[in-house]
Parts: structure tokens; sequence; C-alpha cells
């Protein structure tokens, strides 16, 4: 088999850094770049507490991507990230990405360049396997069931609100069926930004606060009964390496965009 040349933006985050160990080990993949805001010059594995990786952190991808690379995986911020995956696909370099921020419309263009280039472009919200099985059964439900509404957790110090993960559960719902409100927004009364935000027809509620990691549950309500389906994750980025690795694999066949993890489990 091919070993896959990677390098990784955001190599010390708190997911950039276990992908990024996980890189380091790897026979399957070569790590060729790590990005970081800090300690450029440094060797990456020694930073992440290994043994030396041979591949110095820098601060650009322009920089990294001077080196030879097949996939860049982005777990940066949502103020760089549209610009790191166009000039990625302008390189002819395919892109996973797992940071949060990017809106439908952003997506729409980012499809286009990666169409026009003929490379491919994996994006989830959550790489974690049971977080996409949790999307994956809402989507089943939202056929059978009319109503529903989303709640966002995350800790106090998320900084993007909805989550990356209920932004893309909520523009996938509105591909399987409309969201039913008995009572319209604007004949809400008194604010209505109390009705949460609403995506694509659904009614998403981001809770910021201390002891929260990262969760969404979604709702579905009939009359005398409920259904919750909900995902919680712990306090270690583990959960979300095995889903990226399978991306970055899948990327290497993929042409065009394909947003979700659970896109990769199921179709």
């Amino acid at each position: 088999m091919m070993t896959i040349r990677v390098c990784v933006a955001g190599a010390t985050g708190w997911t950039g850094s276990a992908v990024t160990r996980a890189m380091i080990t790897s026979s399957e993949f070569q790590l060729t770049g790590a990005i970081a805001r800090r300690q450029a010059g440094r060797d990456i594995g020694e930073v992440l507490g290994q043994e030396k990786a041979h591949v110095s952190i820098v601060a650009s991808l322009e920089e990294a991507l001077a080196v030879p690379t097949d996939v860049l995986i982005d777990f940066t911020g949502p103020e760089v990230v549209k610009g790191h995956i166009l000039a990625a696909l302008d390189k002819g370099v395919r892109v996973v990405v797992g940071t949060s921020g990017l809106t439908a419309s952003d997506y729409v263009e980012i499809e286009q360049r990666a169409q026009e280039r003929q490379l491919g472009v994996i994006a989830a919200g959550n790489f974690s396997i049971t977080a996409a099985l949790a999307k994956h059964f809402a989507l089943i439900a939202a056929r059978y069931l009319p109503s529903w509404e989303i709640i966002d957790y995350a800790s106090a110090a998320k900084m993007d609100a909805p989550s990356g993960t209920t932004r893309e559960l909520a523009e996938e719902l509105a591909t399987v069926s409309q969201n039913h409100l008995e009572v319209a927004l604007e004949q809400t009364h008194s604010p209505k930004e109390a009705r949460g935000a609403t995506i694509d027809g659904t009614q998403v509620h981001s809770i910021r606060l201390p002891s929260y990691v990262i969760a969404f549950e979604t709702i579905f309500g009939l009359p005398n009964e409920r259904l919750s389906i909900r995902h919680d994750a712990g306090s270690g980025a583990e959960p979300y390496v095995s889903g990226t690795l399978l991306a970055a694999r899948k990327v290497m066949e993929v042409s065009g965009l394909v947003r979700g993890l659970d896109r990769l489990l199921f179709h």
C-alpha cells in the first residue's frame, strides 16, 4: 500500500495533537508537516512528548506544503480554516476538515473548488464514531417524526455557537424532512431569541457552561411521547482519532465534497 503523506494544521491543539501522535507512530501514514501558532522550529515529536519525528513545526500552511503532501488535516479555527482548505486544493492537496465554524455557503464554495481541482474534501463537525451514529439515528427518526429541536452543549470557553456538529446535523435534517413548529416564531410572545437560533428550519439551543465538554441532543416530540438521541463526549480527544484516520484514507478516493463521518460509514 502507498504511504499517505499528511500535514496536520493545529498539530499541538486538543484534537490535532492526538491525531498527530497517531500519525507519528503509524506505518500507513507519513507525517510531512505540522502547523501551529507557537513553538515554530521545534520538532513536533518532542513537543508532544514522543521521540523525534524529524518534522519541524511551522507557522504557515505555505511553509508546510513546501514539502510534498497528499492530505491536509485541519483542526485549527474558524478564522483560518476556509483559507487553508482553498489554498491546499489549489496546491493539489486533498483535505480532511475537523474545524467547526464553516457555513453551508462556505461549503458550496469549497465543493466547487474541489470539483474544479478534481480533489476530495471530507469535512465533519465530529469525527467520533459514536457521534456519527447519533447523527445517523436522528436522520432516520426525522423520516417518521415531524417535530424536533437540538440542544448543543459545550464548555464555557468554546467560541463558536452552534457547534459544527449541530450545524451539520441541522442542515442535513432539512434534507430529510421539514420540521413542524406548532407556533410560528413570529407569533412568539416576548423575546424570540428564547426559541434558539433557526438553522435550516431547526431550532438549535447552544449551552456554554463549565463542566461540559461536547454533547448534543436531538429531541423529537409527538403527543404524549418523546424520543431523545444524545451523544456525550469525555474529556479526551482519543474518540476523534479513528474517524479522522478513516477520513484521511477515504479522501484519497473522493472527488468533491463529503460532509459528515456518517456518510463514510453508511453510504
